[in-house]
């Protein structure tokens, strides 16, 4: 006799099977404990649906904010959005990205560099409602993205974005935006370059978490030289409640702006799976079943941004280096850190104190950081072996980042298109029409050694 005619499976609900897992199961609020809760098991990492004691995941959790800390309130700072309302919604989004991925990708999602050049340029023609519009627009348009994803993978991106083109896409980024620092060198170069100096000192003079915080220390030493010099003004500190709700506004929709934001949304899902990737292979787990999750996580914690006054978010590769150096992969920290932000979200005194930073240290870290994203575009090249004697890579390449670098601007039907949305369509439309026309007359470039393998499309690197 079989153990199913000892024992008759349940029918009905009363099927285990049938069962539905417990809520904070399947949101990923049911950590274990790892070993004793105060110690890492040697050799091993503490899980994503894994935590230590309390205490311990707490100061994990600062950790995350410190790391996030610089890069999230210098895009605000850049841009003139208030540092509070997107703290706030940095924090909102962190959370809803970790219930949305089930507790499965633990991320920080905090504020993104791609949207510096197009919230700038809709800011000067529209003020801060056009410029949400477009943080929102392209909030909606990557989560429409990770709806695909999640239905039909990513083999489809990685067609239409090889290596070629999206390390071109997130070069050009960075390299449009040099612009922007020249008025800082020229105007106070002792507040720009010593906020520079300190950045790429600190973050090899230090180790660990501090080494990981170098821009937030350079923007200290920056500030501190501009003090001296008599650049800062305490006056809205001193006007500035100490607790009130951040200074939420409301978007509008311009489409002469809009279409400056499409090329973010590349970067984004770029970022986005790379993040996944990564943290995949740290955590020995196959998170590909994630990424239209993640995708569609970011995009709805943008498009919340844009609704009500923040700069678009990102999942954060400064927080992956938390999580490298602790063995501390757990979900429960990104809770922490997330209510953290929320928090310091309510106290206005503290945004009007981040306003004081000067224009000359944010030019200085300006300096290092649009020249990371440029280098992060040639990385992506260089990860995926990129050939550069394919006539076909050579061009898209060049013509993209030189459209970006001049910097443009085309009125088409009362829509303005910028440097970064010209640079993008160039290497686009380049790569792909020399590859159809090549596939078509049999010329497609040839490596220049004919014993290597021909140029094959691969997987973008992880950005940041």
């Amino acid at each position: 006799m079989t153990s199913s005619e000892h024992h008759p499976r349940p029918s009905g609900p009363e099927n285990p099977k049938a069962r539905r897992r417990p809520l904070t199961s399947r949101l990923g609020l049911a950590w274990s404990v790892h070993g004793d809760g105060r110690r890492i098991t040697p050799g091993e990492v503490v899980a994503p649906d894994e935590r230590l004691g309390w205490p311990q995941t707490v100061g994990v959790g600062i950790q995350h904010v410190m790391a996030m800390f610089g890069a999230t309130v210098l895009v605000p700072t850049i841009t003139g959005f208030p540092v509070t309302a997107s703290l706030f919604f940095s924090g909102v989004g962190t959370l809803l990205f970790l219930l949305l991925t089930a507790g499965r990708v633990p991320s920080y999602l905090g504020s993104s560099f791609a949207f510096i050049a197009p919230i700038g340029a809709a800011m000067n023609q529209h003020g801060i409602g056009g410029a949400l519009g477009g943080v929102l627009v392209t909030g909606v348009a990557l989560f429409l993205v990770g709806l695909i994803v999640q239905k039909a993978g990513t083999g489809w991106i990685h067609a239409l974005m090889p290596p070629v083109v999206m390390g071109t896409i997130v070069a050009l980024i960075g390299l449009n935006l040099a612009g922007s620092t020249t008025e800082a060198m020229v105007e106070v170069p002792l507040t720009t370059f010593a906020t520079a100096l300190a950045i790429v000192v600190c973050a090899v003079l230090f180790r660990g978490l501090l080494g990981r915080l170098s821009i937030l220390l350079g923007i200290v030493v920056g500030y501190l030289v501009a003090l001296a010099q008599g650049q800062i003004d305490f006056s809205p500190v001193g006007e500035a409640d100490w607790i009130g709700l951040p200074p939420f506004h409301a978007p509008e929709f311009h489409w002469d702006v809009l279409f400056l934001f499409l090329p973010v949304v590349l970067v984004l899902v770029a970022e986005n799976i790379g993040h996944v990737k990564t943290v995949g292979l740290m955590t020995n787990r196959n998170l590909d079943s994630s990424n239209g999750r993640a995708l569609m996580a970011d995009g709805l914690s943008t498009t919340l941004s844009g609704l009500g006054g923040g700069v678009g978010t990102t999942t954060y590769a400064e927080n992956i280096g938390v999580m490298a150096s602790s063995r501390v992969y757990s979900t429960a920290a990104y809770w922490v850190a997330g209510f953290f932000a929320l928090a310091l979200a309510f106290f206005p005194t503290f945004g009007a104190l981040i306003n004081t930073i000067p224009a000359g240290v944010a030019g200085g870290a300006g300096i290092i950081l649009y020249g990371m994203i440029g280098v992060m575009g040639v990385r992506i090249w260089v990860q995926n072996r990129v050939d550069f004697s394919n006539t076909i890579n050579l061009m898209s390449a060049g013509a993209g980042l030189i459209v970006a670098i001049a910097d443009p601007v085309l009125d088409l039907g009362g829509m303005q298109f910028g440097g970064i949305a010209l640079g993008t369509a160039a290497v686009l439309v380049v790569f792909h029409l020399m590859t159809l026309i090549a596939r078509w007359r049999g010329t497609e470039p040839v490596p220049a050694d004919p014993d290597e393998n021909p140029y094959e499309s691969s997987e973008p690197g992880r950005l940041g």
